[in-house]
C-alpha cells in the first residue's frame, strides 16, 4: 500500500511540474518594448525612469493583466525582432499599424489616431505632400517608420535621408539642409514650436494611420485581453486624462485648428 501511495505522489507530482512548466505564470512580469526617445508618448524622467503616455498604458494594462511590468528599452526599428524573438511581450511604442508590419506580428484593436504631416523648412517651396516628388528636393525621414515606408514606396524623384533619430531629421529641416521631415502630426507641430523662425508646419494629415500595440502572431489570449483592457480604459475615461496630464496645450491647439486628436 505504501509503494502505491509512493508511486501515485510521484506521479502526480510529476503532473504538476509539467502543468506548472506548460503554464504562463500570472506572477511573470510583462516585458513591454519601447524606445524610450519620443516625448511624451516614451521617455525617461529627471531620474532616468520611463515615463510618458505609453509607459503610463503599459503600467495600467499590467494591473488590469495581474502582472509587474518591466520596460525594455530598444532602438524603434528593432522592436518587431524583439517581439519575434521573444524577448519582449508586446510592443507599446507609438506604434502604427501596418497591413506590412501585419504580416509578421499582430495587433491590438486601435487605441490612438493619428496621421503623417510635414515640417518644412521656412525657405522651401513645398506647400503639401504633393509637392515632396520632384528632382532636387531632399525629405528627410527616420529609419524604421512609416514615414520612412511612405518615402521609400512614393518619392522616386526626390533624394530620401534617412535618419536614425528623429532630432537630426529636424535638424536638417530646421536648418535648412532638407526641405521636408516626414512624421506624425502631433510631433510636426511640437518641433516646430522648437524652431518656429526656421521651420513650418503643415500639420493636416496626408495619410491617416493608427497606434496599435504589437503582439506575436499566435498569442491570441494575451491579444483578447489586452483588446478587453483598451475598451475598459477607454471607457472610464484613462485616455482623456493621459492627453490632459501629458497633452494639454497641443490638445487645445489640435481643437482649435479643426484637427483630430489623437486618442
Amino acid at each position: 500500500m505504501n509503494a502505491i501511495r509512493r508511486s501515485l505522489y510521484v506521479s502526480l507530482s510529476t503532473a504538476a511540474l509539467l502543468f506548472a512548466a506548460a503554464t504562463p505564470s500570472a506572477a511573470e512580469p510583462l516585458r513591454v518594448g519601447m524606445e524610450l526617445s519620443y516625448p511624451p508618448f516614451e521617455m525617461t524622467d529627471a531620474q532616468g525612469k520611463p515615463t510618458g503616455v505609453s509607459v503610463r498604458l503599459a503600467e495600467a494594462l499590467g494591473r488590469h493583466l495581474g502582472r509587474e511590468v518591466r520596460i525594455e528599452n530598444i532602438a524603434f526599428d528593432g522592436l518587431i525582432t524583439a517581439l519575434k524573438t521573444r524577448k519582449i511581450d508586446c510592443i507599446i511604442s507609438s506604434l502604427t499599424a501596418t497591413p506590412e508590419r501585419a504580416r509578421s506580428i499582430a495587433f491590438s484593436e486601435p487605441y490612438l489616431r493619428t496621421g503623417l504631416a510635414l515640417l518644412v523648412a521656412v525657405k522651401s517651396p513645398v506647400q503639401s505632400a504633393a509637392d515632396l516628388d520632384a528632382p532636387g528636393r531632399i525629405v528627410a525621414v527616420k529609419k524604421g517608420t512609416t514615414g520612412h515606408q511612405y518615402a521609400a514606396t512614393s518619392l522616386t524623384k526626390a533624394r530620401v535621408l534617412v535618419l536614425d533619430k528623429e532630432s537630426s531629421a529636424v535638424l536638417e529641416v530646421a536648418q535648412g539642409k532638407a526641405d521636408a521631415f516626414i512624421y506624425d502630426s502631433l510631433s510636426i507641430y511640437q518641433n516646430h514650436r522648437r524652431h518656429p523662425e526656421a521651420t513650418r508646419a503643415l500639420l493636416q494629415p496626408f495619410r491617416e494611420e493608427t497606434w496599435a500595440i504589437g503582439l506575436r502572431l499566435g498569442d491570441d489570449d494575451l491579444r483578447r485581453n489586452v483588446n478587453e483592457f483598451l475598451e475598459t480604459f477607454r471607457t472610464e475615461g484613462g485616455f482623456e486624462r493621459l492627453g490632459d496630464e501629458f497633452l494639454p496645450a497641443e490638445k487645445a491647439f489640435f481643437k482649435a485648428q479643426g484637427i483630430p486628436f489623437v486618442f
